[in-house]
């Protein structure tokens, strides 16, 4: 892994130093007294979970985020530093600065301002472009593990996950084994959302009619927030879920909880289910309906005769064929 430190601090110098020594220095520790406790208040609140990644996808993003904003802090930083600089470098009341009314043209300025932005400009559009293929959201992880194979279904205001090899699913609480791929099937019910789990890597959109993949893995055991990142009507506000990563033996063991739920979610519970609602509980599934998530994503599709493949009703999918409840098929270890 490359070393996350790509920036280290450095001891006050030209403008600090500028600044503490000149005339100016009350003003400008007045102005520092005012400016800074403000902006600590206002990052007080601010969350820090990108930078703290827990996942394989999300470290790269990390480095990727960092190496964007270095290179272009190389042009904002010193543009900030000199703007400041001339201005007191060339104030009115200062004798010895060189008076040049008629100067007009520095090669070597222009050199400057112009080779060193083209060159950074290129070398972020290279970053670009290899990142946006190894970071691609569809693109399966590299693992001897197995991926858990995970279906999302964006409800009005909650989160639906189906976990097909196993049989089972839960509103508002996704269970996943650390150090194992897991690849999700998103799509959404009727409004769209955008499923986000900062803390392990990429968000995509969760569209109605359509199958949108995400590959992601948890290297660190630990309970991480999951939340739609687009806003969605009254009740996005609620739409969060917990993301709980254990070791394989844990996880197991949910699913063989999961398996003992009074509960299951055929045709008359899902079309409960999909009815708006706000601030869900945790709930989980036995003896979830087949291809579910597939009837879902469907829904909207119409046959050669132009005909709905599934009926609707109150915006709700058919599922009439979805037939009797199957034997669990768990996913081979």
């Amino acid at each position: 892994m490359p070393n996350p430190r790509l920036f280290r601090k450095k001891p006050a110098s030209g403008l600090s130093a500028l600044i503490r020594s000149g005339p100016g220095r009350g003003i400008c520790a007045a102005a520092a007294r005012a400016v800074v406790p403000g902006a600590a208040g206002l990052l007080s609140g601010c969350s820090m979970t990108l930078f703290d990644p827990k996942g394989d996808i999300g470290m790269q993003e990390k480095h990727l985020i960092l190496l964007a904003l270095g290179l272009m802090l190389l042009v904002v930083v010193p543009v900030i530093l000199l703007t400041l600089y001339f201005a007191w470098r060339y104030r009115a009341s200062n004798q010895r600065a060189t008076y040049a009314p008629k100067w007009a043209h520095s090669t070597a300025i222009e050199v400057v301002v112009w080779v060193i932005p083209c060159v950074i400009v290129a070398i972020l559009a290279l970053v670009i472009w290899r990142t946006t293929h190894s970071l691609d959201p569809s693109q399966p992880i590299e693992s001897q593990t197995k991926p858990v194979r995970v279906e999302v279904v964006a409800l009005n205001w909650k989160w639906l996950f189906i976990y097909p090899d196993y049989g089972v699913a839960s509103v508002n609480q996704l269970a996943i084994p650390v150090d194992t791929p897991i690849s999700f099937d998103i799509t959404a019910e009727s409004l769209m959302n955008s499923f986000f789990i900062p803390q392990l890597g990429s968000q995509i959109y969760a569209m109605s009619g359509m199958r949108t993949q995400l590959n992601l893995i948890a290297n660190t055991p630990g309970v991480y927030a999951g939340q739609s990142s687009a806003f969605s009507g009254p009740g996005f506000s609620d739409m969060h879920f917990d993301t709980v990563a254990t070791n394989r033996a844990d996880f197991d063991a949910w699913i063989a909880r999961a398996k003992q739920s009074p509960l299951s979610l055929d045709k008359a519970t899902y079309e409960a289910l999909e009815k708006p609602s706000q601030k869900d509980p945790v709930t989980i599934y036995a003896n979830v309906a087949p291809r579910l998530f597939d009837k879902v994503v469907s829904q909207y599709m119409h046959s050669a005769a132009h005909e709905p493949i599934c009926s609707t009703a109150n915006s709700a999918p058919s599922i009439e064929h979805i037939g009797a409840r199957s034997p669990v098929h768990q996913a081979g270890e």
